[in-house]
């Protein structure tokens, strides 16, 4: 029986690596710079190496690793072929095989927001469901689905890619993915910013909104739980859209919960309940009965799913 594996998150600045015991526990983690030049060649390799100098520190042989879990911002397959991470200068290859090549352990690969869907149901706010969908507020918006304990990837990889349904059709400017009307041009971060610019420009009335120069969510959200009314009616078009978005989902795949993670939810209950408000007259009858809830493993809840993943 191996006694120990390694979750691999590599994000856009840093790669965030846990070694794990087989039981779930992290017994270390650590960082390394995402090195991207030379069309992210060097990455992969620094992984390797990194993996190699912690089972040095640690005095364990590599007999006993089980192996390694990957997660990457883009499209997997479920085969391990990663299409495009733009933000990592790659192009299409097979991330396992590569890694497997450096390291000479067994490597599964997968999306990192899907990954840290895993790791939530795992280990996290989702710990003893089956079924859920995470949904992660930071600057776009990222989505993992896991269906009886298994990650939904898709055909190309690109299962649970919520921040890109389409939910206006009237919009005039363009999402990072090309088209007009995601989701996340409204409930993401940059959306949240987006949404309250154009309440206060419809609107004369007072606000303390008005009186700041460098505007965020958090500080519409803020403004929300004072009483602010335009931040109100900004938190309520954000609760209408993310909620019915939500509700949508629900209707495909009818999860037992929602997570909730990403920079946007350190708002709180204040999130929840204005989603909740709207996703339940929205949804199917029988999907409405699905909880919501934070997440609880932050920036690790990528390497606890990528080490699942291996496990």
């Amino acid at each position: 029986m191996k006694t120990y594996g390694f979750g691999v998150d590599i994000g856009g600045t840093t790669v965030k690596l846990g070694l794990f015991r087989t039981d779930g526990e992290l017994l270390d983690k650590w960082e390394i710079p995402t090195r991207k030049e030379d069309g992210g060649s060097r990455i992969l390799p620094d992984v390797a190496d990194s993996i190699k100098a912690k089972l040095e520190e640690k005095g364990i042989d590599g007999a006993d690793v089980q192996g390694i879990g990957v997660g990457v911002p883009g499209p997997v397959t479920p085969e391990g072929v990663v299409r495009k991470c733009v933000n990592l200068g790659w192009g299409v290859f097979n991330v396992e095989e590569k890694l497997s090549e450096l390291t000479g352990y067994p490597v599964k690969a997968g999306n990192d927001a899907n990954v840290a869907a895993l790791g939530e149901m795992w280990q996290g706010a989702g710990k003893g469901a089956k079924s859920l969908v995470m949904v992660t507020l930071g600057t776009g918006i990222g989505g993992g689905v896991i269906i009886d304990g298994h990650i939904v990837a898709g055909a190309t990889g690109a299962g649970g890619e919520i921040g890109h349904l389409p939910v206006n059709d009237q919009e005039t400017l363009v999402c990072g993915c090309g088209k007009k009307g995601c989701l996340e041009q409204y409930a993401s971060a940059t959306g949240v910013v987006t949404l309250t610019k154009r309440v206060l420009e419809a609107s004369d009335e007072p606000s303390s909104l008005r009186e700041l120069t460098e505007l965020t969510a958090k500080d519409t959200f803020d403004a929300a739980k004072a009483g602010d009314a335009l931040a109100l009616e900004v938190l309520e078009q954000f609760g209408q859209i993310l909620g019915k978005g939500l509700a949508t989902i629900a209707c495909v795949v009818n999860p037992e919960m929602f997570v909730i993670g990403g920079g946007v939810s350190k708002a709180g209950k204040i999130i929840t309940d204005v989603v909740e408000k709207y996703f339940i007259p929205n949804t199917f009858h029988a999907c409405r009965e699905a909880q919501f809830k934070m997440a609880e493993l932050g920036n690790d809840a990528g390497i606890y799913g990528c080490v699942k993943m291996i496990l």
